[in-house]
């Protein structure tokens, strides 16, 4: 009745009806029955009970270097000692080299991915120095390794590496 003459929401409201636009106070009002299904094959609930994909995320893995390397009491810095030390290699190599020496610069950072190729190798747990498979980590640490300490064998002048048919392959490629 109040809502026919347009005096919604005035004096107190009666129990189911809105007040000031608000929903009813009472609670008898019957909740909505499921949406209908868009889905009626079910490939959505097929797919919310995949084993590949799961609908909610359970947990997340631990990070590789997250006390694998060495027991969690010692500090962070510790547990990744591969890594930092091919890091302060790398380092040193590159001071070398910005100082004057390239020759010498790029033998340590070489070395020191031939010896990160073979901490990967034998160590069981190398921190953050693990970063895809074991194996293509060993190839890619490795090769990069041999690769540089190669260049650092044939720099110019004076190289300590003399390889045939090196000067005849670059002349040609300079022309």
């Amino acid at each position: 009745m109040r809502a026919e003459r347009g005096v919604e929401g005035a004096g107190g409201a009666e129990p189911g009806e809105a007040v000031n636009g608000s929903r009813p106070a009472t609670t008898d009002v019957p909740a909505p029955g499921p949406a209908p299904d868009p889905d009626p094959s079910g490939a959505r609930a097929r797919a919310a009970r995949s084993r590949r994909f799961p609908a909610v995320t359970q947990d997340t893995a631990r990070p590789e270097g997250s006390g694998r390397a060495i027991p969690g009491a010692v500090s962070a810095p510790a547990r990744q000692w591969p890594m930092l030390s091919v890091l302060a290699a790398t380092a040193v190599g590159l001071l070398s080299t910005a100082f004057g020496h390239p020759r010498i610069g790029c033998l340590i950072i070489g070395v020191a991915l031939i010896a990160a190729a073979v901490m990967r190798r034998l160590l069981p747990s190398v921190g953050m120095l693990a970063v895809r498979s074991r194996f293509t980590d060993m190839i890619t640490y490795g090769l990069l390794g041999v690769a540089i300490t190669l260049l650092a064998l044939v720099i110019e002048p004076k190289p300590w590496l003399e390889i045939p048919f090196l000067e005849s392959a670059v002349r040609f490629t300079v022309r």
